[in-house]
């Protein structure tokens, strides 16, 4: 699994897919729902929330051989705003959505970038601790602090893996060894929390619906792309930090086709 993913534990999934799984119906199924007048999105709902990622791109090659269409077009033509947006979401592999999601956001189209790491920066920043600490007598300890405290979670997660590779000990190991007292233990807090990504992903969602509006890109992003690895234990770690669900925000911020179908990826929420 790609460097930027959590380890996919079983009890994270909030989207496992259909155990008796075929793709014809589903294919169907939608067809029906987008033909003539009007569209059933309660149906599309039912069928590609309740889907894995992997049995969705299943679905859209029957759909192409049944029907002569692109699934994906087709729901284009259908759908439309925030609603539109989720589903055509699903309907990505996972890094064809992570690659498109970094082109619109190039283009200045994102409502946000904090998710995004530059291999080539968490390189240099991981050689940058490595030449401030390890490589030299005594320690650049403003070089440890600028990277620790103006890097985002997902960067930093990416240069302590490549600091490990370059140090062959782990970022703490070198922190306990180079550094001590306060500033020891401010630094070793500050990788801490940066390794839970749990809290991470649910302040990235609470803040996304937070106050006046919601940063909607963000909210389909994060549960999109987490509800196949560790969704449910995101939501758990959402409740401890705010003492509400991920789900009663969810019905508090959003409304209609769209609310019922990040309800229906997020799962149950107790």
């Amino acid at each position: 699994m790609a460097w930027w993913k959590a380890w996919v534990e079983q009890e994270g999934v909030s989207v496992k897919g259909s155990p008796h799984f075929n793709p014809d119906p589903d294919a169907e199924t939608l067809y029906k729902a987008m033909k003539g007048i009007g569209t059933n999105e309660q149906a599309i709902i039912d069928v590609l929330t309740k889907r894995s990622n992997a049995q969705r791109q299943q679905i859209a090659k029957s759909f192409k051989a049944q029907f002569g269409k692109d699934l994906i077009e087709t729901l284009k033509s259908e759908l439309s705003g925030k609603f539109e947006r989720l589903i055509i979401a699903l309907m990505y592999p996972p890094y064809r959505y992570e690659a498109k999601e970094l082109y619109d956001a190039m283009k200045g189209s994102r409502d946000d970038l904090s998710g995004y790491v530059d291999p080539g920066l968490a390189l240099q920043d991981a050689q940058d601790l490595y030449a401030a600490g390890e490589k030299i007598c005594g320690t650049d300890e403003m070089k440890f602090i600028t990277i620790l405290c103006t890097r985002s979670a997902t960067h930093l997660l990416r240069v302590f893996e490549e600091y490990e590779k370059i140090a062959n000990k782990s970022i703490e190991d070198s922190i306990k060894s180079e550094t001590h007292g306060s500033l020891e233990e401010a630094m070793l807090t500050v990788v801490k929390c940066t390794r839970n990504l749990h809290s991470y992903f649910a302040e990235r969602l609470y803040f996304a619906m937070k106050g006046a509006g919601t940063l909607d890109g963000t909210l389909i992003r994060n549960i999109v792309s987490r509800s196949e690895i560790d969704l449910n234990l995101i939501k758990n770690q959402f409740k401890k930090m705010y003492g509400k669900t991920l789900s009663s925000m969810i019905m508090e911020d959003t409304s209609g086709d769209y609310k019922n179908a990040l309800l229906n990826l997020v799962g149950s929420d107790l």
